[in-house]
């Protein structure tokens, strides 16, 4: 569930220092409008608690299920074993203890939690808004995914609940924060560090499109580091699970697919055209393709016309050019090979993707 941000205005639209530090969250667009509470310690101020009204949009308890993750040395399918061996979990309400909040939203808010001696995230979504903002397939589709999926670089879903007023959602707590706000003032990572994030991105984006998931919201403000400095991927309310194509309009301006913009029908491949982008901008400090006004962003993609940095290093370039491929069965990662062609790519040459995997890596220090 994406949140509604501020678009950059005109005067903080130049791509120079200025930019990089004055730069806005985004707003991210679906064909209703929804909110997004990340699971991180950014901070927020306290927002009401759940509240009155109900409809029937419950949650049953929801136990992460095991999984294999298709990854290998030099881009090569490998399997990996299941992260938990089997464990599950098993909360009550009244074993968790809220601490603060750390995130609100159109429709509910983010507290820390404690339970055990350990650190949780607690969503809670209020129902009457839920059905106001025409959020309840957002909400429904991000539980039934989180529920199957589990991967060291996605967050984690531990448990669900549900009353008369809310729905509960118990996530771990990824306490770095988001890597929009390192990227912010930083103002462009070094390139190994966007080498670092992307890869552990890719690894995650080819778990999810190995179960046919399409993650569509892609950007610096859905992507948490937790304590080591290793990301975690969330914010799911966009996400899908595939057929073949889907017609929904909904992400984030400047990191949408041409042929979302065209209504085309889309698939997994617009999450590896999002990779280029967001690769641009760790190594830029800038999306590629920015305007003001959505409507002028979507032009300037069609377009496709970018402006390159002098410095840029040449093989992310290639990386880029090749990911921001305007046909769709062209675009790297879309291919035969999937992901592999884009862990086989020589900006990828360094990684070791299987100790990746493992987090037996040195972290990017900021």
């Amino acid at each position: 569930m994406a949140c509604c941000r501020a678009v950059p205005t005109a005067k903080n639209c130049h791509f120079p220092a200025e930019k990089r530090e004055m730069m806005a969250r985004r707003t991210a667009y679906s064909n209703s409008p929804s909110c997004s509470c990340s699971s991180s310690s950014s901070s927020s101020g306290d927002n009401d608690g759940a509240r009155g009204g109900s409809q029937d949009v419950t949650f049953t308890l929801a136990v992460c299920q095991n999984s294999t993750s298709p990854i290998g040395q030099d881009g090569n399918q490998m399997p990996i074993p299941p992260l938990n061996d089997g464990v599950s979990y098993s909360f009550r309400f009244s074993d968790l203890n809220v601490i603060k909040t750390i995130g609100t939203g159109t429709f509910g808010r983010v507290c820390l939690c404690r339970a055990d001696d350990n650190y949780y995230a607690l969503k809670i979504m209020r129902i009457d808004d839920v059905i106001r903002l025409k959020q309840v397939d957002h909400v429904r589709n991000e539980k039934a995914i989180l529920q199957q999926i589990e991967h060291p670089f996605i967050i984690k879903l531990l448990w669900t609940h549900h009353s008369q007023q809310a729905l509960y959602m118990l996530l771990e707590f990824v306490a770095g924060g988001e890597l929009f706000t390192y990227l912010r003032n930083a103002g462009k990572f070094s390139n190994s560090a966007a080498v670092f994030y992307a890869s552990e991105i890719v690894l995650a984006l080819e778990y999810l499109h190995s179960k046919n998931i399409v993650y569509r919201d892609l950007k610096p403000e859905n992507l948490l580091l937790d304590k080591s400095g290793h990301l975690k991927v969330t914010d799911f309310g966009f996400a899908k699970q595939l057929s073949d194509r889907t017609w929904t309009l909904c992400g984030t301006p400047e990191y949408l697919a041409p042929e979302i913009i065209q209504s085309k029908g889309h698939n997994k491949a617009v999450d590896w055209w999002a990779l280029g982008i967001l690769i641009f901008e760790m190594l830029c400090g800038h999306p590629p393709f920015y305007d003001d006004n959505p409507f002028g962003i979507y032009e300037k993609i069609l377009a496709g016309r970018i402006e390159w940095p002098k410095l840029l290093d040449p093989v992310a370039k290639d990386l880029i050019k090749k990911l921001l491929v305007n046909e769709r069965s062209k675009r790297l990662g879309s291919m035969k090979s999937g992901a592999g062609d884009v862990k086989n790519h020589r900006w990828f040459s360094n990684v070791n993707w299987a100790y990746l995997y493992m987090k037996r890596v040195r972290q990017i220090q900021h």
